[in-house]
C-alpha cells in the first residue's frame, strides 16, 4: 500500500519530471479524493485550466508551489485548445530541474472522461515525460446526484447515455427512446444544440429535463422543465440557470421533487460572517459548510502576550512546585498561553501531575485533551464563568491540602469567578495570561458587505466580538440574521442596536450554527406555508435602513 503524500514514481527519462493527471472533482473541494490531496500536497507545479481555482487550491498545496494556468479569464483570451494545452504541459514538465519534481495536471471531474487527457498523455509519452493518472469524482455522476436526480431507478435497471455536447459525431437517434436517461455535459450554444438534436431525433418534447449550473457548489441551482421548454428558454436567453453545464433528460428527473437534498439544506447558499480568529473558527466553519453555506472569517480581536510576563512566569513555576490545588481554564486561549509557556521552558503535560484542572466548557476541555490532559471539572449546565462557579466545590480544610487556585485569564475577564471562589474559601491567583486587543479593520469591500447586507447572517461568539466588529466594520445590515452564543452576548448585541434573531441553547460555537440552521428552517417553512418564495436574507435587502432593536 502506498504511504500518504508519497506518490509512486514512474519509469522515466533521467532528466524528466513526473506528470500526474489528477481529477479535481466537479467543484466541491470535499469531493477531492484522498489520493488527489496527496498529489497536490507533493506538487511542485500545478497546471490547471481556470485562475478562479488557485486560491482554493492553496489549502492543499505547499506554499512554494507554482501555478500555471492554461487560460486567463481576466485578460479575455480564449482557452487554449487541446494541442496547445498538451504543448504547455510538456514544456512545463521539461523545465523542471529534477526528475523527483512533480507536475500535477489538474482536470475537472474525472480526467479519463470528457477531457483532453488522451491528447495530453500521448504528448507526454512522445516527449519521454512519465505520467500517472489519478481518477476523480465524475461530473456526469455527481452533479445529478447533488441535484437529487438518481440516474437509474433500480439496481441493474435502465439505460444511461452520457454525451458531450461538444461532440459533433453524436447520433441522437440512439438516445431517443423514452426509457433512456441522457446526461449531456456542455454549456451555452453546444448544450442548446445538443437538446435540439435530441428533440429532432424524436425524443418526446414533454420529457422532463433538469438543468444544473455550478454543480456541487454552494451556488448550485437546478431548473426542472421539459425538453421543449428547455430549448425555448435557452434559445431566447431566458433560462433560469443560464450557466447550466449539466442537463439530465429522462423520467428520473421526476424523482427530484422527493430526493432533492443539497439545495434544500437550511442554510444553502447563505454567506455567513464569523467574527473570530481563524485559529478558533475551524469547527464552526466546518459546521456552516455542512449546512450548504459559505463562511467569511473576520478576526475582531488579536491575542497578544501580557505586557509584563513576570506574574505569569511565577504562576507557571507555582504549578510545577505544588503551590496550587486547582487550575481553572476559562478559554482555549488560556490553555494555549499556559501550554506555550510550558513548551518554552522545556516542560510538558507530565509536569501538571497532581493538579486538579477545571474547564469552563466543552471546547476548552477539548483543548486540554489535545494537550494530553483530562479535566477534572467541566460544568454540565451553563458553560460560562457562572456555570463553572456553580460546579466548583467549596474549599474543605480536611479534603483539600492546598487552598490556592490559579486562574490564567484574559486582561478583560470579569471578576465573577474570582469573587465566587473567594467566597467559597479559596485563595485565587488571578493572572493575566494574554491580552485581547481590537484587530485591524477588514478590507473596504468586506466592510461594505457587512453594512450593505451582502451577508445573510453573522454569528457572534462573545460580547467582545460584537463590540469589536461594530467598532472596526460598523453594524450589520438590518436584514442580516444575528445569532449569538448566549444571553450575555445577545444583551451586548442589543445594546449596540442589533436585533437578535437566534440565541444558542448552550454556549458552544457548533451549537450556535445548529441553532441558526434551525431558525432558517423554521423561517423557510413559514414562508412556504404562506405561498411565498423562500429568499435568503441578503435577497431581502431594502434601500432604507430600519431599527435593529428587538420587536
Amino acid at each position: 500500500m502506498q504511504a500518504a503524500h508519497q506518490p509512486p514514481s514512474s519509469l522515466s527519462q533521467p532528466d524528466a519530471a513526473r506528470v500526474a493527471f489528477v481529477g479535481a472533482g466537479p467543484g466541491d473541494p470535499g469531493l477531492l479524493t484522498v489520493r488527489a490531496r496527496d498529489y497536490l500536497a507533493a506538487a511542485d507545479v500545478v497546471v490547471l485550466d481556470s485562475p478562479d481555482h488557485v486560491e482554493q487550491l492553496r489549502a492543499w498545496t505547499r506554499e512554494e508551489v507554482e501555478f500555471v494556468v492554461t487560460s486567463e479569464r481576466s485578460s479575455g483570451t480564449k482557452p487554449l485548445g487541446e494541442t496547445a494545452r498538451a504543448t504547455l504541459l510538456v514544456r512545463t514538465a521539461g523545465r523542471c530541474s529534477a526528475p523527483s519534481q512533480l507536475v500535477v495536471r489538474l482536470m475537472d471531474g474525472d480526467p479519463s472522461a470528457f477531457s483532453g487527457l488522451a491528447v495530453e498523455a500521448l504528448a507526454c509519452r512522445e516527449a519521454g515525460v512519465p505520467f500517472e493518472i489519478v481518477p476523480g469524482v465524475s461530473t456526469a455522476w455527481s452533479v445529478p446526484a447533488y441535484a437529487g436526480v438518481p440516474l437509474t431507478a433500480h439496481e441493474r435497471s435502465g439505460s444511461l447515455h452520457m454525451v458531450s455536447a461538444d461532440d459533433p459525431q453524436v447520433d441522437w437517434a440512439l438516445s431517443a427512446r423514452d426509457d433512456i436517461t441522457v446526461v449531456v455535459l456542455g454549456t451555452g450554444r453546444p448544450l442548446l444544440e445538443a437538446l435540439r438534436g435530441l428533440a429532432a431525433a424524436g425524443r418526446d418534447p414533454q420529457t422532463p429535463v433538469a438543468l444544473t449550473e455550478h454543480g456541487t457548489t454552494t451556488t448550485q441551482a437546478t431548473d426542472v422543465t421539459t425538453l421543449e421548454d428547455a430549448i425555448a428558454v435557452l434559445a431566447a436567453g431566458r433560462a433560469t440557470c443560464p450557466d447550466a453545464s449539466v442537463a439530465v433528460v429522462g423520467h428520473q428527473v421526476e424523482l427530484r421533487a422527493e430526493l432533492s437534498w443539497y439545495e434544500t439544506k437550511p442554510l444553502f447558499g447563505w454567506s455567513i460572517l464569523v467574527p473570530r480568529t481563524k485559529e478558533q473558527s475551524g469547527p464552526m466553519t466546518d459546521r456552516i459548510a455542512s449546512y450548504g453555506a459559505t463562511s467569511s472569517v473576520v478576526p475582531t480581536i488579536s491575542v497578544e502576550p501580557p505586557r509584563t510576563p513576570q506574574q505569569m512566569d511565577r504562576a507557571i513555576g507555582g504549578m510545577v512546585t505544588g503551590r496550587y490545588e486547582w487550575v481553572g481554564f476559562t478559554s482555549v486561549n488560556a490553555v494555549r498561553a499556559v501550554r506555550e509557556k510550558f513548551e518554552a521552558l522545556g516542560l510538558d503535560a507530565r509536569a501538571l501531575s497532581g493538579l486538579k484542572l477545571a474547564a469552563v466548557g466543552g471546547v476548552t476541555a477539548a483543548a486540554l485533551r489535545d494537550w494530553g490532559l483530562e479535566p477534572d471539572l467541566v460544568p454540565e449546565g451553563e458553560q460560562s464563568a457562572r456555570g463553572l462557579l456553580q460546579a466548583w466545590p467549596q474549599y474543605d480544610e480536611v479534603l483539600d491540602p492546598i487552598n490556592r487556585v490559579f486562574l490564567p485569564r484574559a486582561d478583560i475577564a470579569t471578576d465573577t469567578l474570582v469573587a465566587g471562589l473567594q467566597e467559597g474559601g479559596w485563595e485565587v491567583d488571578d493572572v493575566t495570561a494574554y491580552r485581547t486587543v481590537r484587530a485591524a479593520p477588514p478590507a473596504a469591500p468586506v466592510r461594505e458587505a457587512i453594512k450593505g447586507g451582502a451577508f445573510d447572517a453573522v454569528c457572534f461568539t462573545s460580547s467582545s466580538t460584537v463590540r469589536n466588529l461594530v467598532g472596526i466594520a460598523g453594524k450589520p445590515h438590518p436584514t442580516t440574521v444575528v445569532a449569538c452564543i448566549g444571553p450575555a452576548t445577545a444583551k451586548t448585541a442589543e445594546e449596540h442596536g442589533l436585533r437578535v434573531d437566534v440565541v444558542a441553547p448552550e454556549p458552544d460555537a457548533v451549537v450556535l450554527v445548529d441553532a441558526l440552521a434551525q431558525h432558517a428552517r423554521a423561517a423557510a417553512a413559514a414562508v412556504r406555508a404562506e405561498g411565498r418564495p423562500v429568499l435568503r436574507p441578503s435577497q431581502q435587502r431594502t434601500t432604507g435602513r430600519r431599527s435593529r432593536s428587538r420587536r
